[in-house]
């Protein structure tokens, strides 16, 4: 089988003529874009209703086509060509789009209106939003000028960070290979093999390590002049309001995280010292395998992995183990790593088609598996937002991570469930490594955007400093269970999260996504199958409510840090239970 995705739903080549065909349609509806705010305020916002949803669909067939093409092959060409008239063209459309919230601010009864109309009342949620969004706008004399510079600014420096990335090439005992290859090889369990790929990795940093640094300092520059224009007190308090979450449940979340760092710790150094480590686990061994003697942890093909996730999903929803059957054989994923590959997964939704395209590099560890499990998560939720209007579709980023991490879950506890006590150990082992990279390393890396955006209002950032605040999050957020001498002060270099322009903090989403779905799985346990159709209905509402109201709508107060507590004290319960099976398994 094929197991790279296919691209042909959306258009033949780039040499198909329904390319030009969509930037035609999309030309004239902008070209014509007068006569939708012509007539009266409910006609008006009726006509733009329909213009939106078609320009998502045209823009998205031609910018997922172009992107995922760069995905898996970023010299290519053509696809950046079409990317780079994608991008261009994209101005207009947000021209358009904040015409219209700009409108929809001036209308002095909008409630009325949605009342009225039943083809309103489908986006009610979009036009309250953008009421609200009207206060946070440019001014007009000078926002077409900020979006076109944005391409030759934040965009085309984000764009690099991306080619810089996938083509570096590591040298590594004598090959040169792709740095996402390289990368995995933390999994490998020759401890000789790990520790070579991260000396390889940090020394590989200092061929690209300029331009990186150039670019974060471009796109964060950016953003801080950005938020004067959209009259916003911080870039948190933009990304807050683009999440449709308060700093209260920001706030009470961070409280629990913090409460439990010491516990990720106790079960780092504990970690540690069954690799030989006395003073905090090493960087390169965080995703070590670690097993009883006698046990060997088991790996996987794709073919394998496809068939667990088929059952164990179709447990919890036949109908979630067929839509991954699904994905599988008509080739919604691309699996291996490549030259020319991005690193790391991702899920692209492609709403107008019902589909979705996952990336991974798959390289047969448990943790991908359970990686697939994630991305095909996302999926899912695409899947549960189909036949919505697009406006009603954006997730905002916290709740975009609820189904991805809900499918982790499913698939670790079915595995805890079936294993005998070594095996226990060794699932536990690899549950807590990944936990403690979305609480721990996420927490880090919050620590760590913060102080780069407090220090760019005054100076550009060097390598060394880049490198200095990455060691001093590490050090606030792993304290002592991390090696102070084998850290990684290259993180802010191979995470593209906090190179994506418009969307500063695309970590604490993370945590938020995983503790929240660790409070879906509870009720899940509670209630068993009667929560399925709840859980499908909170998926489909995740872009049409505020964080916060959909979380009440499953009974969870987020607001609350006991929320938060509860949650945290699965994993802490779980590095208990790791070091009791340790110091029982591990000295024998």
């Amino acid at each position: 089988m094929d197991w790279t995705w296919d691209l042909s739903v959306l258009y033949k080549d780039f040499d198909d003529p329904a390319i030009q065909r969509d930037f035609d349609r999309l030309k004239e509806i902008c070209d014509q874009a007068d006569s939708l705010f012509e007539g009266d305020e409910r006609t008006v916002l009726e006509a733009c209703t329909d213009a939106m949803e078609e320009i998502s669909r045209l823009s998205s067939s031609l910018g997922s086509f172009a992107s995922l093409t760069l995905a898996t092959d970023a010299t290519n060409e053509r696809a950046q060509q079409l990317m780079d008239q994608v991008m261009v063209f994209s101005v207009n459309l947000s021209l358009l789009s904040s015409r219209l919230a700009r409108y929809i601010g001036g209308v002095e009864d909008l409630e009325a209106l949605i009342a009225q109309s039943d083809k309103l009342q489908k986006v009610d949620f979009f036009l309250r939003k953008a009421k609200e969004e009207a206060k946070h706008l440019m001014d007009p004399a000078i926002e077409e000028w900020m979006l076109k510079m944005s391409l030759t600014g934040g965009d085309a420096f984000s764009t690099l960070r991306d080619k810089l990335d996938a083509t570096l090439m590591v040298d590594y005992q004598g090959e040169q290979l792709p740095l996402a290859a390289i990368r995995s090889k933390a999994y490998d369990p020759d401890p000789q093999v790990r520790k070579a790929a991260y000396e390889a990795e940090l020394a590989s940093y200092a061929k690209i390590e300029i331009p990186m640094a150039a670019c974060l300092n471009s796109i964060k520059g950016e953003g801080l002049t950005g938020i004067e224009a959209k009259h916003f007190d911080s870039i948190l308090d933009e990304t807050l309001f683009n999440s449709n979450m308060d700093r209260e449940t920001l706030d009470a979340m961070l409280t629990a995280i913090r409460e439990a760092l010491p516990a990720f710790r106790k079960y780092l150094r504990k970690k540690g010292q069954i690799l030989g480590h006395q003073d905090g686990i090493p960087f390169y061994d965080l995703f070590a395998p670690i097993a009883p003697q006698g046990y060997v942890p088991r790996t996987y093909t794709i073919e394998e992995a496809r068939e667990k996730l088929i059952h164990e999903m179709s447990k919890f929803s036949p109908d979630m183990g067929a839509f991954i059957d699904h994905a599988f054989e008509n080739r919604w994923i691309d699996v291996y790593p490549r030259e020319g590959k991005g690193g790391g997964a991702f899920c692209a939704e492609l709403h107008f088609l019902d589909q979705s395209r996952v990336l991974t590099n798959f390289a047969g560890s448990f943790s991908d598996v359970s990686t697939l499990a994630h991305e095909l998560g996302h999926a899912w939720h695409n899947r549960c937002l189909a036949g919505l209007p697009a406006a009603m579709i954006d997730a905002p980023m916290p709740l975009a991570e609820t189904a991805s991490i809900f499918n982790e879950t499913l698939l670790a506890n079915a595995a805890m469930a079936q294993a005998d006590k070594k095996e226990r150990f060794s699932l536990l082992e690899g549950n807590l490594m990944e936990t403690t990279q979305t609480i721990v390393d996420i927490y880090s890396r919050f620590l760590f955007e913060s102080a780069v955006i407090e220090q760019r209002k005054d100076h550009t950032l060097s390598v060394g400093e880049l490198k200095k605040l990455m060691l001093d999050a590490q050090e606030q957020s792993y304290g002592d269970g991390l090696s102070k001498q084998e850290r990684h002060p290259y993180m802010w270099a191979c995470k593209s999260h906090y190179y994506i322009p418009g969307y500063a903090f695309y970590n604490f989403p993370y945590a938020f996504g995983q503790l929240f779905g660790v409070g879906m799985f509870a009720q899940y346990r509670k209630e068993g199958a009667a929560f399925v159709p709840k859980y499908n209905h909170l998926l489909r509402s995740c872009g049409s409510m505020m964080v916060a109201d959909v979380a009440a709508s499953v009974g969870i107060d987020v607001r609350n840090p006991d929320f938060w507590r509860a949650s945290l004290k699965v994993y802490t319960d779980e590095i208990d239970e790791f070091i009791a099976l340790a110091d029982e398994l591990m000295t024998k």
